[in-house]
């Protein structure tokens, strides 16, 4: 039987120290606080939250997958809404870059770019988008993940929709 040569076939990527380096900002958390008053878009009332998220990875580790739950209340204890999201992010070796795709239960679907700043994690939407939005994970503080969420709208300033002080379900990995 002919031995067939093999060298042509692309194989898949192996994950790297980049997706190490990923995996501690991607921790099982759950949080409560608040989301200030028109952070949801001009004339939303300021509400209270709480939420949890839990991670895996898949195709051999080489992206992190999370999934992201949140109530929301206005201040008097009302329920609003619950708001979902899907969440997948690796090291995309052609860009040289850390991308994220998401999808929320609005209909909202869009892929971040991102990069590490020491013990933080930004994921940005892409310049010229309409609205963007960016991500921030800080794990500065040993047992502490904080995480904040900002949008820019027509390339404006960035205004803070949201900021948590999130509680991890297991032990930090450090």
């Amino acid at each position: 039987m002919p031995t067939t040569d093999l060298s042509a076939v692309r194989l898949p990527i192996t994950p790297g120290p980049e997706m190490a380096a990923l995996r501690r900002f991607h921790r099982d958390v759950t949080w409560t606080g608040t989301i200030s008053k028109g952070g949801m878009g001009p004339g939303t009332p300021a509400m209270t939250a709480r939420g949890r998220g839990t991670h895996g990875t898949i195709q051999d580790g080489r992206w992190i997958v999370g999934d992201y739950r949140q109530e929301q209340f206005l201040t008097d204890g009302t329920p609003v809404l619950t708001w979902q999201l899907h969440w997948v992010a690796g090291w995309d070796p052609a860009a040289d870059a850390y991308r994220a795709t998401v999808a929320d239960c609005y209909g909202h679907a869009e892929v971040l770019q991102g990069h590490l700043d020491g013990d933080r994690l930004v994921f940005e939407s892409e310049a010229g988008a309409p609205v963007r939005l960016r991500l921030t994970w800080d794990v500065s503080e040993p047992g502490i993940l904080l995480w904040r969420n900002e949008v820019s709208a027509a390339e404006g300033p960035w205004s803070l929709v949201e900021e948590y002080r999130c509680n991890p379900v297991h032990a930090d990995p450090r």
